[in-house]
């Protein structure tokens, strides 16, 4: 890998560092949310006082939807996604190496420009409509279509970073490989 290469894959997955810690917050704030859902649909039976809301509900799968399309690119920078190849975690580097080059190249970079190509039209309708949502106190939409293409965008950014590593990994800088990142020898 050269200087450049390095530098510029140590900022991509640097930047998908920083999303996943950032988005793990997320995480309790989502719980938090759906616990008060819970609380709030059920405790209106004994109180007689309606808490609850279309709003939280939607707030709820808001933030899922944030943590699950913005933490894909953390997921494949952290090695945490899923693997189906049985013989993978058998490989040696070089065999490793290979199956990700091409599982990136064949799979993951044409998923990622699909999903960035696809979402773009939907999300220009929703900005220009000021979509909302067609619920009773609802949310606004068009901010939450906005994080599919960002999504798809920062998976595409990590995967170019992966593709750096295998092909390093090919052509024998096996040190190239995530260091602490993840553990590639899932199968």
């Amino acid at each position: 890998m050269t200087t450049q290469t390095a530098r510029w894959t140590a900022r991509i997955d640097r930047l998908s560092e920083w999303l996943g810690r950032a988005i793990s917050w997320l995480v309790v704030l989502m719980i938090l949310v759906g616990a008060f859902n819970a609380v709030a649909r059920y405790s209106s039976r004994f109180t007689g006082w309606n808490l609850s809301s279309n709003a939280y509900l939607e707030l709820q799968w808001y933030l899922f939807s944030v943590v699950f399309l913005l933490g894909g690119s953390y997921a494949l920078k952290r090695g945490a996604h899923v693997r189906v190849d049985v013989f993978y975690a058998r490989l040696g580097p070089r065999g490793q190496g290979t199956i990700d080059l091409l599982g990136t190249l064949c799979f993951l970079i044409p998923f990622a420009v699909a999903g960035v190509l696809l979402s773009l039209p939907s999300v220009r309708n929703a900005w220009s409509t000021w979509e909302t949502s067609p619920d009773p106190g609802g949310l606004a939409r068009y901010p939450i279509k906005t994080v599919l293409p960002v999504g798809f965008a920062l998976l595409l950014l990590q995967a170019f970073a992966e593709l750096a590593r295998s092909v390093a990994v090919l052509r024998g800088r096996s040190e190239a490989r995530r260091d602490g990142g993840g553990d590639h020898s899932r199968g």
